[in-house]
C-alpha cells in the first residue's frame, strides 16, 4: 500500500468539457486524514484468494448474468446473450454466465489475467473484500487525493495533457467509439494493473482501465457553507440508492465519456456488475 498524507487539498474540477450534471464542481478544499492506499485495483488472483478462503459467491454468479461489451463477448458466449441489454447503448450485452471468472462470457476464463482488475464485482463484492482484507473502500474525497498524485488541480494523475510527447499515459479508447478501437494503447479491455506510470504518489492506473467503488452513496450537490469534515466531500444527502465510482475505464472516450480526468465522477447501484468496474482498497493509520 502506498501511504497518501493527511491534509486539505483542492477537490473537484472546472474543465470546459466537465459535466455539470454529474456534480464535479465547484473546486472547494476538502481535507482528510492520513491513509493507506492500494498501489493498483484488485486483481484478479487477489480476488481468487477471498473467494476461496471464504467461499464468496459474487451478485452476478447469484444472479446469473453480467454485462459485457461487445466487442469482448466471447464466441461460444453468443448464444447466452440475452434479450433485455440496456436501450441506447446496445454495446453493453446482458450475458448470461459472465461473471468475475469468465469476465467474457461463457467460454472465457482469467487463466491468462491474473493480473488485470478484477470485473464483474458489485459493490457489495468490494465491500466484502475490503473487509476480509482488513481494510475499507476509499471515501471520495481519500480517492480522489490518491488519485492526484500530490498535483493540485490537474486534470489528469499526471498533469493537464492527455498524452505528453505522444506518449499515452492510461487505457482509454481511440478510435471511433463503440465500433473501431484503433488500440494505440495496446488495449481493447482491461490491462494489467500496473500498466503505465505511476502518479505521484506510487498509484498506477487511476484514470481509464476500470471504474472503482467508492463508499460513498451518489450525490451531486455541494454545500458550500459547510465545514470540510475528515476524510469526507461533505455533499448534500443522497440522492437516490446509488454508490459512487471514480477513474473511467478502458472505454472511455472524448467524444462520448470522457470520466478520465481526475475530477469526474458516475455512480451506479451498489448490486450493479460490470466487465469495466473493479475496486482499491485503504486503510486507516492508527
Amino acid at each position: 500500500m502506498v501511504r497518501v498524507p493527511g491534509g486539505p487539498f483542492r477537490m473537484g474540477g472546472d474543465d470546459p468539457d466537465a459535466f455539470p450534471e454529474d456534480g464535479e464542481g465547484p473546486v472547494r478544499v476538502v481535507e482528510v486524514s492520513p491513509f493507506l492506499v492500494d498501489a493498483t485495483s484488485v486483481t484478479n488472483a487477489q480476488f481468487a484468494v477471498f473467494a476461496k478462503a471464504t467461499g464468496h459467491v459474487t451478485t452476478a454468479e447469484r444472479l446469473g448474468w453480467s454485462f459485457v461489451f461487445h466487442q469482448l463477448l466471447h464466441p461460444d458466449a453468443v448464444r447466452h446473450v440475452r434479450r433485455d441489454g440496456i436501450a441506447g447503448v446496445a454495446w453493453w450485452l446482458a450475458v448470461e454466465g459472465a461473471t468475475w471468472r469468465a469476465p467474457s462470457g461463457p467460454g472465457s476464463d482469467i487463466g491468462r489475467l491474473p493480473n488485470h482488475p478484477v470485473v464483474h464485482v458489485s459493490w457489495d463484492d468490494a465491500a466484502a473484500y475490503s473487509a476480509w482484507s482488513g481494510k475499507r473502500l476509499p471515501t471520495e474525497a481519500e480517492w480522489e487525493r490518491a488519485a492526484r498524485g500530490g498535483l493540485d488541480g490537474a486534470r489528469f494523475p499526471w498533469g493537464d495533457e492527455l498524452t505528453p510527447r505522444g506518449r499515452h499515459q492510461c487505457n482509454i479508447w481511440q478510435g471511433t467509439f463503440p465500433t473501431h478501437n484503433t488500440l494505440d494503447d495496446g488495449h481493447l479491455g482491461t490491462a494489467p494493473v500496473k500498466s503505465y506510470r505511476p502518479n505521484g504518489l506510487g498509484l498506477y492506473n487511476v484514470a481509464g482501465n476500470v471504474w472503482e467503488w467508492c463508499a460513498d452513496w451518489w450525490s451531486t450537490s455541494w454545500h458550500a457553507d459547510d465545514r470540510p469534515e475528515t476524510r469526507t466531500d461533505p455533499r448534500g444527502p443522497s440522492t437516490g440508492d446509488a454508490r459512487v465510482l471514480r477513474g473511467g475505464s478502458f472505454l472511455c472516450h472524448q467524444s462520448y465519456c470522457n470520466r478520465y480526468r481526475v475530477a469526474a465522477r458516475t455512480s451506479n447501484t451498489p448490486d450493479s456488475t460490470t466487465g469495466h468496474t473493479g475496486f482499491r482498497c485503504v486503510a486507516d493509520i492508527a
